[in-house]
This record gives structure tokens, sequence and C-alpha cells, in this order.
């Protein structure tokens, strides 16, 4: 998914700046696939310091004790059948691409030594203690009856809001918002839709830990909340403006992901479809709220994941049904309650992830620096960076 989403967002920049992309995606790989084992895991998964539900201690830390024993808070109903190794494999890929999203943010203005800075220090200081409150059954937020599948909360809120506060301190690009700044690769960014429609698949469906018939249901109602997203998408878009526009579908798509992404086991069919239309319409519309903020979110990670992700965990609070999964919510007889352990979690995880993003991008700010120089925003980050071009024109 990690490849597919940086050749989603390298489309998306201008030619200058496309390997600059991609290496930001990339390197995410490297970093956190190795913070993750020796680190991460343990803090995110690990036998929960103080009975507080906060943090995990580093029990786990370099894998450490990890066949002695099952993952902390899964037993009874919650056991699972995969081995541990298996688990902590499997959840990496979600640290992975969440660093990975926040690249989208604050493109083609930073520096590459600081972003490395910056996505060591929230895998540690965000992700890993976000991850620990809801997707940890030991967590305060999983305890208190917050539900999210695959990721709405932990993922796609809290990249958004990384991204948010990563931006607010690098500042706009250069010309941003009167200077053009159009997509310059757009079959680039639909490959990249369709690489991450695909490896949705096992994100969600995989979230059940086996091949069962939770798993077939989150499967089925990724694949249906995406299509309904991408057409509500595009039929915003034809009524704003006349065209219906690749770059849309393909961000449409993307917004119905995310947002079923959250509920996918826990909503039945009507549910999907509802949540990815009403994904797909609330994320077009938002798109232009960053004129409006005067936030230069480059890529619009705060309209497809911040509101995707909200609006898929803020209505499993409606649409809950547990037949499928979880609880049932106020449209199939349940209670106000899991409406608002639902508010809970996205208030709690959006304000903790923008506070600390924006302290730990503050820090590198008056440390090492966060952005670029103006020469070297206009030369483009490919040559003054990573010093190659991703297109040559001059040679025979």
């Amino acid at each position: 998914m990690t490849p597919g989403l940086a050749f989603f967002y390298g489309g998306m920049v201008r030619r200058k700046n496309v390997l600059g992309m991609l290496m930001q995606n990339y390197v995410v790989m490297g970093i956190v696939g190795l913070v993750w084992v020796w680190l991460t895991y343990s803090l995110a998964f690990g036998v929960d310091w103080g009975g507080h539900g906060i943090i995990g201690t580093l029990h786990f830390a370099g894998l450490l004790h990890i066949d002695s024993q099952p993952v902390p808070g899964y037993s009874g109903s919650l056991a699972q059948t995969i081995p541990p190794l298996v688990f902590v494999i499997f959840q990496m890929m979600f640290a992975v691409i969440t660093v990975g999203l926040i690249t989208g943010s604050s493109a083609d203005r930073m520096k590459f030594g600081a972003f490395v800075v910056f996505a060591i220090a929230w895998s540690v200081l965000v992700y890993a203690p976000v991850a620990h409150w809801v997707f940890s059954p030991t967590g305060w937020l999983a305890k208190r009856g917050a539900e999210d599948f695959a990721g709405g909360t932990v993922v796609h809120i809290n990249a958004a809001m990384g991204g948010a506060g990563l931006a607010l301190v690098a500042g706009r690009r250069k010309g941003w918002p009167t200077a053009p700044m159009e997509p310059h690769n757009v079959p680039f960014t639909l490959l990249g839709a369709g690489i991450l429609w695909f490896g949705w698949f096992g994100f969600n469906a995989g979230s059940a830990l086996g091949a069962n018939n939770l798993s077939a249901h989150a499967f089925v109602n990724t694949n249906t909340a995406t299509a309904a997203a991408l057409l509500a998408w595009i039929v915003v878009e034809k009524l704003q403006n006349g065209k219906s526009t690749p770059i849309g579908a393909a961000s449409g798509a993307v917004a119905g992901l995310v947002a079923i992404t959250p509920a996918c086991g826990f909503v039945n069919l009507l549910g999907a479809t509802v949540i990815g239309a009403v994904a797909g319409v609330l994320c077009a519309l938002a798109v232009s709220l960053k004129f409006k903020l005067k936030l230069d979110d480059s890529l619009d990670v705060l309209a497809v994941h911040f509101v995707g992700g909200t609006v898929g965990a803020i209505l499993i609070g409606f649409l809950g049904a547990a037949a499928i999964g979880g609880k049932n919510g106020l449209f199939y007889g349940g209670s106000a309650g899991l409406l608002g352990h639902q508010v809970l979690a996205v208030v709690s995880v959006a304000i903790y992830s923008l506070v600390v993003s924006t302290l730990i991008a503050l820090a590198i700010k008056h440390t090492m620096g966060l952005r670029v120089s103006e020469e070297n925003e206009d030369l483009g980050l490919d040559l003054s960076l990573h010093g190659e071009s991703a297109y040559d024109f001059e040679s025979g």
C-alpha cells in the first residue's frame, strides 16, 4: 500500500518534486520497519504501563518475550489464533502507512533529513500511544468501548492531524495559493489509487485476524463503500464544475476506503453504502476548506483522511450492527453510549496528534530547520535534495 500511496501522491505534485515524494514514502518503510520491531510495537501492544491504558512497557522491545505469552488483552473472546509474530508484522503495516500519509500535507517543501527525524519522533511519541489507546484491548479508549476495526482514528485521523501540525509549522509553499500547482501525472495518481484499493482489502479484511465470516464482511464492505464514495465524489464535481475528473475519481475512492476502515467489521451492506456515499460527498466538499483556513495542506490529507476517518468513526454510532460485529448503533436499537465513545475517540486522537505533532515540528524547526531554502524550493526537491530527475527530456 505504501508504494501505492507514493504514486498516488507523486502524481499530484509538480514534476520537479515527484522523486522527493516517492523518496519520503520509501524511507518511511525503512524507518518504521526498524523502529516498530525494536521499540514501538512494545509501546503500542505491550503490557500496559501502570494500568492506565496510556502506553505499553518495553517488555517486547526488540521482540523479546514475543513467543512466551499472548498479546496482552487478547484473551477470552478476543483470543488470537495467529502466532504473535504474525500479529507484529501485520500491525507494522499500519504503522508504516500512517507515517506515509503525513507526507501529503507538507509536500514540496520539507528537508529530507528533517522529515526523517519527524518520522522517527512521530512514530514513537504519537503513533505508538494512540495505537495503544484504541487498538490494544488494554488501552483506555478500547476499554471504554470505542470501536475502530482497522484504523479510522489510529491511522487516518491521527495522520491527518499530524500532517496539519507539520504543515502549520512548515508554512505555505512558495506561491500558494495563487501560483498554479497542478498535478503533473494523473495516470500515476490513478495507478496509485488502484494499488491502494487492492491493498486495502488486506488492511481491512485482515483486521479480522483470520479468514472467516467477519473478514468476508469487512472485505465486501470495503469494496462497497469505496465504490459508493467514488461515484458520490464525481457527482459532486459534476454539479460544482460541470465535469467529473480522474483525480476526483481517485480521491473519491480513497475517501471511501478511509471512511469504511473503522467500520468495515461493524456495519452491514447498507451501512457500508451509506458511509461511502456520505464520505464521498463530504470529503469532496471539504477540499475547499484549506483555502478558508489558509492552511497549505498540499494534497488534501485533512479533507480526505480527517473528514473521511471522522465520518466512518462517528457513523458506527448510528449504523453499527451487532449481527456483523461490535454493538448496535442508534439505528439498530443501540444506546447513545456507543456514539459518545466514538466522538470521544475522534476528539481525543485529533487533539493529541495535532498538539504533539506541532511540538515535534517546532523542535525540528528551531534546531536543524524544517524546510528547504527558497532557491531549492524553486529548483525542486528532486535535484536539490536527491540529485536526480524523474524525467529525461534531453537525451537522444
